[in-house]
């Protein structure tokens, strides 16, 4: 279910409605979570430790494509810990008496890297070193509404990686 040593975990909790926190056992604080109310057709509501100066302020919609949105509803304006983290009021994140589910993830060096980048207008964009050769990339567009969360991997096309890509919103 969950390990601290890869870097993952799986928190479920039951929504109060009232700001609250949540406990988890990644036993780092988390770079990347995903929040997703099981009992209810809700957004699945994405914090990123990356994604402004104070990311606990905002959150991003894992199936939408708008931009970082201000909201103390999803994360209460508070940011993570190693062993907790908090939801606001925001019915997404904490609706009265439905059951949640968030997988939370923290950095592993030579596993998996977090991090924000620029955009240069070239074609091939911007060079980001992660330190390792990733086999899974995820994008998000912050700053534009209506630009898809791009997926690349090297499973499913391993001898073209760029011709093979998902959309987590689409």
């Amino acid at each position: 279910k969950e390990t601290a040593t890869a870097g993952f975990d799986i928190a479920s909790y039951t929504g109060t409605g009232s700001a609250r926190t949540v406990s988890h056992s990644l036993s780092a604080v988390p770079n990347w979570m995903i929040l997703k109310d099981r009992d209810a057709s809700k957004s699945w509501v994405v914090y990123h430790s990356a994604n402004t100066s104070a990311p606990e302020t905002e959150y991003l919609l894992l199936d939408g494509s708008g931009a970082t949105t201000d909201f103390a509803g999803y994360f209460n304006d508070t940011a993570p810990t190693s062993s907790v983290f908090t939801v606001g009021t925001g019915s997404d994140a904490n609706a009265s008496s439905d059951d949640f589910i968030a997988y939370l993830w923290s950095e592993k060096q030579g596993f998996s890297k977090f991090g924000s980048f620029e955009g240069n207008g070239n074609a091939a964009g911007p060079f980001v070193y992660c330190g390792f050769r990733p086999a899974f990339v995820m994008i998000k567009d912050i700053d534009n509404s209506g630009n898809s969360w791009l997926i690349s991997d090297n499973k499913r096309n391993p001898f073209n990686v760029a011709d093979d890509r998902l959309f987590a919103d689409l």
